[in-house]
């Protein structure tokens, strides 16, 4: 049924439920779980527009991939506490949506797993927020969104 579970994980509750559904899958399946965490990549003209910044202090991009690894780690302890016996984390720069879509792609996942919302929230009273629903409408492959 699947060999290869793509898991979006941005340090959210509801990202953590689409974790234990996919961890579910997992053992009903035997296949492998790929956790991603998206950090939104700051260009270096972005990074410059800063006009005190503490001496020694990060591009925002160093800080950001940092937070992501926690995150990704985080996930991975708790798919392995769920009982997950095939994870493996990993960490991207650049537009959510869009970089989840074409990781799936790039790894051959067989079905994708996301939170209905993220770290933003369900403040605005939406059904889906933005990046699950564009993952939804751009992937080649089946979407999960929990």
């Amino acid at each position: 049924m699947f060999n290869r579970i793509l898991v979006a994980v941005d340090g959210s509750n509801n990202a953590l439920k689409a974790l234990e559904k996919a961890v579910e899958l997992q053992k009903l399946t035997g296949a492998e779980i790929y956790l991603l965490c998206v950090y939104k990549h700051h260009s270096l003209f972005e990074a410059s527009l800063s006009i005190d910044r503490p001496a020694g202090m990060d591009i925002p991009d160093k800080i950001l991939s940092e937070y992501a690894r926690e995150v990704v780690n985080h996930a991975k302890e708790l798919a392995t506490a769920q009982g997950a016996d095939s994870v493996r984390g990993f960490v991207k720069g650049g537009k959510p949506s869009k970089t989840i879509v074409a990781f799936a792609q790039e790894k051959g996942a067989d079905l994708i797993v996301a939170g209905s919302h993220g770290t933003n929230s369900d403040r605005d009273g939406l059904v889906l927020g933005s990046v699950s629903h564009r993952i939804a409408s751009h992937s080649k492959c089946p979407v999960l969104i929990v």
